[in-house]
């Protein structure tokens, strides 16, 4: 049975964009981008809300940039190698290969194919994230926090949730950036 990751950089106060909706501020350096290829390479869905898709889709066509490092042009291999479901009620098509729109988040496929994947699946963006979560689909979380507070915007965690962790790594960049992974208990 594969897991299902919930992956998010954040500020050091839990936000994946600020209040104005920037989240410029969490662009990862080198050294930072290539552990997240690392992390990224094995997964073979991301499961992906419309305004993380629409984030995410520059990668189906980054190669054809110029100008790209030799960590974005690896990433630009992995993410259009995977397969994508966007959940979204006002997308009709996708413009990215291996990519399927669903029109509503359905715990029961997303439990169906964790059972029957081989890799790993991801899920993306903070609203769509939460139904995974309290859905009780999630089994590990790995967050990126960046050297800022933003003091406000959308969280990576929902209002009210609760969960048992258990620190499964960790590890800090010279950056400032600190990663987490926990595993969630049941």
């Amino acid at each position: 049975m594969a897991n299902l990751i919930y992956t998010a950089i954040t500020s050091l106060d839990g936000y994946v964009v600020d209040a104005d909706g920037s989240f410029d501020w969490a662009a990862p350096d080198e050294e930072v981008h290539a552990f997240v290829n690392e992390l990224e390479r094995p997964v073979g869905t991301y499961l992906l809300g419309r305004r993380m898709y629409e984030v995410m889709r520059y990668w189906e066509t980054a190669l054809s940039q110029a100008g790209l490092s030799a960590v974005e042009q690896e990433y630009a291999r992995i993410w259009p190698a995977a397969d994508k479901i966007v959940y979204s009620s006002t997308l009709s098509t996708a413009d990215t290969a291996r990519t399927r729109v669903e029109r509503t988040f359905d715990t029961d496929q997303v439990r169906d194919l964790k059972g029957r994947s081989d890799s790993d699946l991801s899920v993306g963006g903070p609203h769509l994230a939460t139904s995974a979560l309290r859905a009780g689909l999630v089994d590990q979380l790995r967050q990126f926090l960046a050297p800022v507070v933003v003091g406000g915007g959308t969280s990576m965690f929902p209002n009210g949730l609760r969960m048992s962790l258990e620190l499964l790594d960790e590890r800090r960049f010279a950056s400032g950036f600190v990663y987490l992974q926990y595993a969630v208990r049941a």
